[in-house]
């Protein structure tokens, strides 16, 4: 079953309240469980994202498309990074959710849907 493992986060902050120790650490994890998952043949696809700042908004005002800067404005942290992977069961999609969270504080793993049949 396919999900997708979101890792939410700023760099901004990241950069300011960790320390360059912590940081190695991080991205050595990240490239480990990458390999790990590319060789047992679960990883799909997955890929980093640039801070939220750098995010575009698109919304529709009175029928036309609006473009503002940013993620929405109350939002603190936006998805920095994220996985679909292809797995055996939910119980093995937490576990590696779970060795993520520790980097982020919250990951949210959600299936991956597929189309409504339209006839």
């Amino acid at each position: 079953m396919k999900y997708m493992i979101m890792m939410f986060g700023t760099a901004g902050e990241m950069m300011e309240t960790k320390s360059p120790e912590w940081i190695k650490e991080m991205i050595g994890f990240m490239r480990d469980l990458d390999g790990e998952l590319r060789d047992s043949g679960e990883m799909v696809f997955s890929e980093g994202l640039q801070d939220g700042g750098t995010a575009k908004l698109v919304t529709l005002t009175d029928g036309v498309p609006v473009t503002t800067d940013g993620p929405f404005a109350e939002a603190k942290e936006s998805i920095i990074g994220f996985w679909v992977l292809d797995v055996a069961d939910e119980a093995r999609i937490l576990e590696i959710a779970g060795r993520i969270v520790r980097y982020s504080g919250t990951v949210e793993v959600r299936p991956v849907g597929v189309a409504p049949e339209v006839e």
